[in-house]
């Protein structure tokens, strides 16, 4: 008797809000669509503003991981997932490239990076050459060489244009390895440290408190770029494809050129002051991994 007057009262009612529901069922999708970016440190600041600018004007949903472009590159092969690979620097996407974890016809350029010296604002402590990182005193970071590109530059700077005593002073005044571009610039924005081999654009990620020193010409051994790539282990490469052609595009490059970076090699090269190689790869010496 109970079962008979609740299928009654009860099943009419349940209809009557699925009849009531399914005009929202037909128009709302069922998934958003969504792409995952596995990205260098060294682009942070515009890369995320983009990625807000791209949700807004596509619908489609960013999702962002942020490290060293060694260390995402690894955690994009274990996760055998994500549609874009946004390195820092060449060295990184050569990597990708030759273990097949990008495509590399999708390979595009976006911005071009100088290594530099970062100091506190004001430089307290007068640094102003590359070998006054090697003074008693002076407490130096750079970024782990073994997973962040900046710190693959930093290596090469050091071992190609100091003598083996200033090698040894200058890794004595190492506090540590940071583990990002992001952490190698908050380091000196927090003063933990009084400098870092960085990259000149540093400076305009936190004006107010980093400053540049700019290195000698002959010291630049070679400028940095950052790439992006459709990533083989992406499920849907179009929309890949889109954000991709969005941040290369007018708009897209108008985020990046607010933060400073160097649209073009040739701008690089004018505030260095000659022509130098552009990307490639540098293969750091074991004694710098064990730090």
């Amino acid at each position: 008797m109970m079962r008979s007057v609740i299928k009654r009262f009860l099943f009419p009612v349940l209809a009557t809000a699925m009849l009531c529901m399914m005009p929202f069922l037909a128009t709302a999708p069922l998934f958003a669509e969504e792409i995952l970016v596995f990205a260098g440190a060294a682009g942070k600041p515009p890369t995320e503003e983009a990625a807000k600018a791209f949700e807004k004007k596509t619908g489609a949903k960013v999702n962002v991981t942020f490290g060293g472009s060694g260390f995402v590159l690894s955690q994009m092969t274990l996760a055998k997932k994500g549609d874009i690979y946004f390195p820092g620097s060449s060295d990184y996407m050569e990597l990708a490239k030759q273990k097949n974890l990008v495509f590399p016809e999708t390979e595009r350029f976006v911005v071009y990076l100088v290594p530099a010296i970062n100091v506190q604002k004001s430089n307290p402590k007068g640094i102003k050459t590359l070998r006054d990182l090697t003074r008693p005193g002076i407490r130096v970071a750079i970024a782990n060489p073994d997973g962040v590109c900046v710190g693959l530059f930093a290596v090469e700077i050091v071992e190609k244009n100091l003598s083996p005593d200033e090698k040894k002073a200058f890794r004595n005044n190492i506090a540590n390895y940071t583990e990002s571009c992001e952490k190698t610039a908050t380091a000196v924005s927090l003063k933990t440290v009084d400098a870092v081999i960085g990259w000149r654009v540093f400076q305009y990620w936190d004006p107010a408190r980093i400053e540049t020193i700019p290195l000698k010409k002959e010291e630049i051994i070679r400028i940095g770029y950052i790439p992006i790539a459709i990533s083989k282990f992406t499920s849907n490469r179009a929309l890949a494809q889109k954000f991709i052609d969005f941040v290369l595009s007018e708009e897209g490059r108008t985020i990046f050129k607010k933060y400073n970076y160097f649209m073009t090699s040739e701008e690089a090269f004018a505030w260095i002051g000659v022509k130098k190689p552009i990307g490639g790869e540098y293969r750091v010496p074991g004694e710098w991994l064990k730090k």
